[in-house]
């Protein structure tokens, strides 16, 4: 693939970084990604891997915009309230750049359909808000070979990984969180209250850790670091980074013991 005069001029500044250059902007351009979650995480992360050129987006959501959402889903006016988050996030894709392309899924994910939903994807990043589709889009991915990125915040806290638990002696998301948590309930926003700058703090580093994996191999951006759990503190502020050590155990990416279901 080569980019086109205008794709070129678009993502000058990129190109002439060395870390990433022309042949890293044309592997984001080829690169297709899977958005979990088109909330306040996943909002900014649709920001910025729209605008790094990524060349095809699958958004996933099954929830509609609501008017408390506007204070921190970036993407969303509101015109958008009683819209599925799906569609109109990938109609903010459309009317940013036409030369991306996006494929809205209004579902909720499931037994039924997540591998068909991620199958073909480069990289999944998880911007969800609850743990039964968190550990069954990890262990979906390790099944399907495709590196996740996660990303979550508690309050003043956020957590963004790479995960690839296809990969030999790497811990997937379970090895993380274990089995404790296949439930469809999480604290939410509503309950716990949540700052909209620092969603947007999490989910653009988020963004940004995503194309350490699309890029290795393509420009030397950094390692993707897999395994590496990055506590961010946004009271302090401060940034710690946390291993994640494979579990011996884990039924998400030992070979025997993998499982898409939740319970």
């Amino acid at each position: 693939m080569t980019l086109t005069a205008d794709r070129l001029g678009r993502f000058a500044r990129h190109i002439v970084l060395p870390e990433v250059g022309g042949a890293g902007q044309v592997a984001l351009s080829e690169a297709h990604v899977v958005l979990v979650g088109c909330g306040g995480i996943g909002s900014p992360v649709l920001q910025y891997l729209a605008a790094a050129g990524i060349g095809r987006l699958t958004l996933v959501d099954d929830d509609v915009v609501d008017v408390s959402n506007l204070q921190r889903q970036t993407i969303y006016t509101p015109s958008d309230i009683g819209r599925p988050k799906a569609e109109a996030a990938a109609e903010w894709v459309r009317r940013f750049d036409l030369g991306l392309k996006v494929d809205p899924v209004v579902a909720r994910l499931g037994d039924d359909n997540t591998r068909d939903v991620l199958s073909g994807a480069d990289l999944v990043l998880d911007g969800c808000d609850n743990f039964a589709t968190r550990l069954l889009v990890s262990d979906t991915c390790v099944k399907l070979g495709i590196p996740l990125t996660t990303a979550a915040i508690g309050r003043f806290q956020g957590q963004v990984a790479n995960f690839a638990g296809h990969l030999p002696g790497h811990a997937c998301y379970r090895c993380f969180v274990g089995d404790a948590f296949d439930a469809v309930d999480c604290d939410t926003c509503a309950a716990d209250g949540v700052l909209g700058a620092m969603v947007g703090m999490v989910g653009t580093f988020a963004a940004m850790h995503a194309m350490r994996v699309l890029l290795a191999g393509h420009s030397a951006l950094g390692e993707p670091q897999f395994g590496t759990l990055h506590l961010i503190d946004g009271l302090a502020p401060s940034m710690r980074p946390l291993r994640i050590a494979k579990d011996p155990a884990c039924r998400g990416c030992n070979a025997h013991g993998a499982s898409t279901s939740c319970a």
